[in-house]
Formats: C-alpha cells, structure tokens, sequence
C-alpha cells in the first residue's frame, strides 16, 4: 500500500537556508535528502505551484502569472480561485487520489476532496472580515473551533505574520486527520513576508527562518507520525533589491497606455490602452492591443530604467510563456529592481485603493501592501479602526506609495540554483544532484498510485 504524501511549500526557502536556523527541515533533510529544484518563469506562487502539480510549463497549463489580463473581459484580474483555469492534467486527474489543497492555488471548482482557502467576507457597508473557504463544509466549521478564526489581517498587508503561518500549519494537522487524504498540500508564506520588506540577507532573517521552521516541524512531525512521506517545496527565492521600473508610465509617456478618471483618481483603462502592462513582481505581461504598435512599446520600454530584456514571439517561448494569456511582449525586471505598476505621473491622481491593500482591484501586485505607511500610516490605521468599532465607513488608507522600501523581490531566474527553489524529502530513493519542477508531479504520482 503506497504511503500518502504530504507537500509543504515554504514559501522563499532556499538551499542557502538549512543549517542551524533551521532544525527541523535539517533533519528531514539528512533523514532523506535535499536537493536544488529548477524553477519555472515568472518564479511567482500560481505559476510555480502549478507546474509542480500538472508537470506542464506555462506554455501548456496557462499559468502565466499571479493574473493577467483577460481579453474577453477587458479587465485584469489578479489570485482568482478556480481550478479550472489550469489547462493541463493535475497528477491525481484519472485516479481515485483524495486530495486536500491546504491554501494552495487553485483551491475552488475542482471536484477535490477536500480544500481550504482564503475567502474574505465584503460586507454590504465595505466592511472586510477574515474568512475561509472549505469543502467539504463540516471541514470548515471543525478547523474553526478547534483554532478559531483564521488570521487574515496577518496573512497578508502590513500586519503579515507568523500568526497566519502559525494557522495554517495547525489547521492543516487538524484538516489532515479529520480528511485522511493520499496527498495533502500544505502552504506556509512566512519567510516571504520580510524578505519581501528588508531584503534576502540581513539580522531579520535568523529570527524567520526560526519561525517558519518551528510550523513546518509541526507537520512534519504530524507526517512521520501517520505514517506519511514527506516533500518540503519553495516556489523561488527572493533576489534583493532596492529600486522600482514603472512599465505602465514608459508606455503612457509614450502615449500608448489610456487612463480614465473618476471620483477615486486616475484609473488604467486597459480596453482603450494600444499598450498596458500587468506587473508582478519582476516580470510584465505588455498587452499590445494593435500589432502596429508593437514595435513602439518594445522601443520605449527598452529604453527603459530597470528593464533589461524585452520579449516577443521567439523570446516569450524561450521562457515557455508562448501562451494565448500572455502579453504580445513580455518584460524582465533588471538585477536589483522590480516592476511597480503605477500608472499616474502625479501621486494626487492615484486612485484613492492606491494606498490601500487591495490585491483585487491593483491591476498588478503591489508589494508595498506589506508596509504601514511612516508618514501617518499608524494614525490613519487607528483613525479607521475606530470608526470601524462605532459602525461608521472607514478606509483603512495605511500603505505608502514609496516603491524605495521594498527591499526583496523575485519572478526572475535564480543566479545560483543555490538562491533559487529547493527539494527537501523524507525518500531517499528520490535522492538526485537536482529536481526539475516538472519532475514532481510525475514523481509523486508514482509514488501515490505504487507505479
């Protein structure tokens, strides 16, 4: 009888990470082996895990990116849930694997056995309460009295921290035995959230690589304790930075991005754009609406600060990002920097979410969410909290529009495989110098199903 498996994701780890900091991955690493795991481009969470879970590229499940634009809609949409938007196989498709997606992407309308999943409440006033979701729905109402309420405010913006990991992990233990799956994917961010805001090296990183071990003991333990194998994944490393490109404001000083204004400020207007891009972290996706304009946008964002390639047609397949999703041009971020996706020229014209975490409405990831504005961010959160306890709106207006803070990025390839994703498992016999992220889907598939 195969042994079921459990797949942790810690989030940023890298090879360079296991030693003294990190006890318990040590362990689980001399117990079986570790080993560098060759990443897939853009290195960002929704196109990493599913290349792991399907053993397609970009090019075949359509994965792009965290979001992109889509055509039909006119609209860019970022951290959708649907499983159906992967078109490609996952390794348990034409088996009888139960699964549980543990605050994996993608975890809704996938027929799993069970799944677990951020899911906000948006109440009718514009109130935001934490919430989850959870299939089958006894699996939500037993997670949330045996650990309360998940932790949503810690899990990602300013307040993001090892309280939300701390649930997850916990959660997942409890998810585990109440479900009794074959493969259970577990999702633990922590180590991204700081070295996103000070950088991949530094004093902050002993005290987080402690953190983030200490939960993923917890389920390792719960592993060996069933019996079950154990795989620890990341989906990249973070590359240390220390400036922003703005894609969005070369294409409209170029007079190729449209803009919209209304009562919240400027808004992108991507239907009525010749050219736009979609940030995320270290790559865009240019949407060129008119072929004749594609040599223009290629030109002006060559000439631009902090790009350093520039793809089209033979270049985006090179990346197996040849896909109908994709931008007619896709940019790279130069060594050291990131793309912010600001659009307006004038920081009075920025739409008033601009300054708030708002990850649904930014057409592009905004990393400076995970910061409180210094320059009155503490009082105006405070300022909203009240309101928010006497009934009134509020708006919680704390992030700053300072792309100088951010410090740690990622989406490009590693320089050293060293720096990049890593394999960490309890199966000697799965032992090799290094690991493909397209390797492991037809790996554990063998594994479960005893081929």
């Amino acid at each position: 009888m195969p042994r079921p498996l459990i797949v942790l994701s810690c989030v940023g780890l890298t090879a360079r990470h296991l030693g003294p900091e990190t006890p318990h991955l040590a362990a689980l690493a001399a117990e079986g082996f570790a080993a560098p795991l060759g990443g897939v481009v853009p290195a960002v969470t929704t196109t990493a895990q599913t290349t792991m879970l399907t053993g397609a590229l970009p090019r075949e499940h359509g994965i792009v990116g965290n979001g992109w634009y889509f055509r039909e809609l006119g609209e860019v949409w970022l951290w959708r849930q649907s499983q159906a938007l992967v078109q490609a196989p996952h390794l348990w498709d034409n088996s009888d694997l139960r699964v549980l997606k543990h605050f994996w992407w993608y975890a809704m309308n996938g027929g799993l056995h069970a799944t677990v999943t951020p899911r906000p409440a948006y109440h009718q006033d514009g109130r935001k309460s934490p919430d989850i979701h959870a299939h089958p729905q006894h699996l939500k109402q037993a997670l949330a009295a045996a650990h309360g309420g998940f932790p949503l405010f810690q899990f990602w913006g300013p307040g993001a921290g090892i309280a939300s990991t701390r649930w997850i992990a916990e959660s997942f233990c409890t998810a585990w035995d109440l479900m009794k799956p074959d493969l259970g994917l577990c999702y633990l961010p922590h180590l991204d959230y700081d070295l996103q805001r000070h950088g991949p090296h530094g004093p902050h990183l002993a005290a987080n690589l402690r953190a983030l071990d200490a939960e993923a003991g917890k389920v390792i333990a719960h592993a060996r304790a069933r019996g079950a194998a154990v795989a620890v994944v990341s989906e990249y490393g973070i590359e240390a930075v220390d400036r922003a490109a703005f894609p969005n404001r070369v294409l409209r000083e170029a007079g190729l991005l449209a803009v919209t204004r209304n009562a919240t400020g400027e808004l992108l207007d991507p239907a009525c754009s010749r050219a736009f891009a979609v940030c995320d972290h270290q790559l865009a996706h240019i949407y060129v609406r008119d072929p004749a304009d594609l040599p223009a946008a290629r030109e002006a964002l060559t000439r631009a600060f902090g790009v350093e390639r520039v793809l089209e047609l033979g270049g985006r397949a090179e990346l197996a990002l040849d896909h109908p999703r994709s931008g007619e041009l896709v940019a790279l971020a130069a060594p050291g920097c990131w793309f912010a996706a600001d659009w307006w020229l004038d920081p009075a014209a920025a739409p008033d979410f601009a300054r708030c975490v708002e990850i649904h409405k930014k057409p592009g990831y905004d990393p400076r969410e995970l910061f409180l504005d210094p320059h009155g961010g503490r009082l105006r959160a405070a300022l909203a909290l009240a309101r928010k306890k006497l009934g009134m709106r509020y708006v919680m207006d704390v992030v700053p529009l300072d792309t100088g803070l951010v410090r740690g990025s990622h989406g490009r390839p590693p320089a050293h495989p060293e720096d990049g994703p890593v394999l960490i498992a309890s199966e000697r016999a799965w032992a090799r110098d290094a690991w493909d992220m397209t390797d492991l889907a037809p790996l554990w598939r063998r594994h479960l199903l005893g081929a």
